[in-house]
């Protein structure tokens, strides 16, 4: 039952050179969808990191 949660068993999966192959190029193939090339990462600017539970501080008076 535990092993069943996290796909097949390694001993069906590398039953024969096929199998292993194809197990091997979907693991590769969900990586190179997973993970963002590095030109896509650069492009954004990485956000201020923003407290969401910190309260907002008034505003003083002349403080420009």
């Amino acid at each position: 039952m535990f092993t069943q949660m996290f796909g097949p068993r390694l001993t069906t999966v590398f039953a024969s050179r096929w199998r292993a192959l194809w197990w091997a190029g979907s693991i590769l193939l969900l990586t190179w969808s997973v993970v963002p090339s590095p030109d896509e990462a650069a492009d954004k600017p990485t956000p201020a990191h923003v407290d969401p539970w910190a309260k907002d501080t008034p505003e003083q008076p002349g403080a420009d």
